[in-house]
């Protein structure tokens, strides 16, 4: 492997508009969090950066459904991801934002060098537009059919029921999101990466000099690749984002996908002025850790624009993992199936490791794997407890017991004793073997193995027998025992690094390097041990059992929400209801309300009066149909005009699973001024 001077480690920037789940972790956070740690111990030069993307459609998505400024959602989420990467011991060197000013000097810097050397093409192409709402409709805002599953809620880019990716134009009965009307396809221009261009050299750069990186990254881009590259639009319609710095670019933004991974570099130069070194000398080492949904965007088309733009490295690796499942479903946001990293934290206080651990050790590396909350606490209890605090908690517990906490002479040690000394380096090798391949699940089993030994050489050594006539002896295996322990301390620190600090703080012991790791004396005799306390604790049913709860009340809402019934409203006090007036009124008549698809006019006997309505009904009922029927309506209802008129009231409705509006009708015998009580 060629030597660098310097490695930049990036992680895939989340979305600001939600919190981490442990499929981020799993994919991207704890690997590179290991990997950077691994470095440091190493003492290398290295920046690991992160930071929040803010820009792109579902941060406006976010902001819609909650009825806020998207600026409010991305400082919201910004925060909370930061705090919980900080909590749960992710130590970049920076967390950035996109809406930094460095970043959007940086992106639009980045566009305009393209742009002058004439890097992109401009043209014409049909997108949906919602008339109503007077906007172009990004693919995540328009809704319909989809055409391989039939499912009606597919998105325009992606069908969630069957994975699919799609075109907008390739819905069935498409809608916007937005106003709920049908889109129509109208002309706009964006400009273009041409990748085609550079598609002998993204071959002959993946294909010939990267066939080192893993198999699922390198197949992933042979196949798209083979397929044959096209132009990808680098602009889009949308007014949340970084502004298209060139004239007649009004009202457009850089695509996300172009503006994110330039946050990289944005990060860097922020948190260094010598940003240029980590970006523009040959011998720096750049690595992308991302999930599966990334590689194509780090592996293809950054390194295009890149490549475009001339003075900088290109990655060295992108160890990509593939996707965590949980209970045997898809992790789904929308769907709140996940579990979320701020919501373990508050509930597993102290237990940062625990999680830490169990997902390396499960990490989808290479395929899709499922994280069961049963696993969880299996490995926390017949690993953690079982095998690592088991052998910490019983070496410490004896050397107090039997030499007041000193580190004893090791006069008597037997063959086995320095057998077992001296393969002590061997498991830092092998753990830097699998940790230099981004295999981590094995360089954590290895780093176990060392605490199996130790279980192993006291179980069979026998301390607390020998004791009783040979305290000699005892010294020996205990001593062994320690330096097996101090050099655990070490070996687990990029894994787990609160019970590193904490095993090391057992021990009086400092920061090792990890080129001291191996040697059978790192605790030195007559050295003093602090008194230990459990470095893992059990984890019962009844804990495990509460998490179980929260996800089947997830599915059971889902189950309710796939049936068209809504989620129970936040509770009201009986004054708030008292102040009502639901009563029955007859329609008169109704009629359309000229140039609408939805609004029918009606005219109401209430009992008490004769008022206009208007209700959104067209395409469930025709107005014909309409009059002589008994509807329930709000009567009280501060009047509003609708399309011109005054609506006074409400006509009370209810959905059924297909989505068709029904009357809530009246009860028998009940007429027109009839009050629900």
């Amino acid at each position: 492997m060629k030597k660098y001077k310097r490695h930049l480690i990036t992680a895939a920037l989340p979305y600001a508009n939600g919190p981490v789940h442990i499929g981020h972790l799993a994919g991207v956070y704890i690997p590179g969090d290991i990997y950077s740690r691994y470095l440091r111990l190493k003492g290398e030069d290295i920046i690991y950066v992160c930071g929040s993307d803010e820009h792109g459609v579902p941060i406006t998505i976010k902001a819609r459904q909650d009825g806020v400024s998207p600026q409010q959602i991305v400082d919201q989420y910004h925060q909370m991801n930061k705090d919980s990467f900080q909590d749960f011991g992710i130590e970049f060197d920076i967390y950035h934002r996109t809406s930094d000013p460095t970043h959007h000097e940086t992106a639009s810097g980045f566009f305009k060098t393209l742009y002058e050397r004439e890097e992109f093409i401009e043209k014409e192409s049909e997108q949906y537009y919602d008339p109503e709402a007077k906007q172009f409709l990004a693919d995540r805002y328009i809704t319909g059919t989809c055409p391989k599953c039939s499912y009606d809620k597919a998105y325009g880019d992606q069908c969630e029921q069957c994975g699919s990716s799609l075109a907008a134009t390739d819905l069935i009965n498409p809608k916007s999101s937005i106003s709920g009307s049908k889109p129509v396809l109208k002309k706009t221009k964006h400009w273009y990466l041409p990748l085609e261009k550079y598609e002998g050299f993204l071959k002959k750069w993946i294909l010939e000099e990267n066939k080192h990186w893993k198999s699922n990254v390198y197949g992933q881009c042979k196949s798209w690749l083979d397929g044959g590259l096209e132009a990808r639009a680098v602009t889009r319609d949308l007014n949340w984002g970084i502004p298209v710095p060139v004239e007649g670019a009004e009202g457009k933004v850089l695509y996300v996908w172009f503006d994110a991974p330039i946050g990289y570099i944005s990060a860097t130069k922020d948190l260094t002025d010598k940003w240029e070194d980590y970006w523009k000398k040959d011998d720096t080492r750049l690595i992308h850790f991302i999930g599966k949904d990334n590689i194509v965007f780090h592996c293809i088309i950054f390194p295009a624009m890149l490549k475009a733009e001339g003075s900088y490295v290109l990655p060295e690796n992108v160890p990509a993992n593939e996707f965590l499942n949980l209970e045997g479903d898809k992790i789904s946001t929308s769907r709140n199936w996940a579990v979320w990293l701020h919501e373990y934290l508050e509930e597993f206080i102290d237990k940062q490791d625990v999680l830490r651990y169990v997902l390396c050790a499960n990490a989808p590396e290479a395929k899709d794997n499922d994280f069961t909350w049963k696993d969880f606490q299996a490995r926390n209890n017949n690993e953690l407890v079982a095998i690592l605090g088991n052998f910490v908690n019983r070496t410490l517990v004896l050397t107090h017991k039997y030499f007041g906490g000193t580190v004893p002479q090791a006069s008597e040690a037997n063959e086995y004793d320095l057998k077992v000394l001296n393969s002590i380096s061997g498991y830092r090798d092998r753990v830097e073997g699998h940790l230099d391949h981004f295999r981590f699940r094995e360089a954590l089993k290895e780093a176990m193995n060392l605490a199996r030994l130790g279980n192993k050489h006291l179980a069979d050594s026998e301390p607390w027998k020998v004791i009783k006539t040979d305290t000699e002896r005892v010294k020996s295996i205990l001593y062994t025992s320690l330096q097996i322990t101090a050099n655990l301390a070490a070996l687990i620190e990029p894994f787990l690094p609160f019970s590193s600090e904490k095993l090391s703080g057992f021990l009086n012991m400092g920061k090792v390097d990890w080129k001291d790791i191996g040697q059978p004396d790192l605790l030195k005799v007559g050295h003093v041990i602090a008194q230990p306390e459990l470095l893992f604790e059990k984890i019962e049913d009844e804990t495990i059992q509460i998490q179980l709860d929260k996800l089947e009340k997830s599915k059971k809402m889902n189950e309710m929400a796939e049936s068209g019934i809504p989620d129970a409203k936040g509770e009201i006090s009986y004054d708030e209801f008292s102040k009502m007036d639901i009563r029955i009124a007859r329609i008169l008549s109704a009629e359309r309300v000229p140039k609408t698809d939805k609004l029918i006019k009606m005219e109401l006997d209430t009992g008490i009066d004769k008022r206009t309505v208007i209700s959104g009904i067209a395409e469930h009922y025709k107005p014909e149909d309409l009059p002589g029927k008994l509807v329930t309506i709000l009567a009280n209802l501060a009047p509003r005009k609708i399309r011109g008129i005054e609506s006074h009231g409400m006509v009370l409705l209810a959905e059924d699973s297909s989505g068709k509006l029904i009357f809530v009708s009246p009860v028998d015998k009940t007429g027109e001024g009839s009050v629900v009580l």
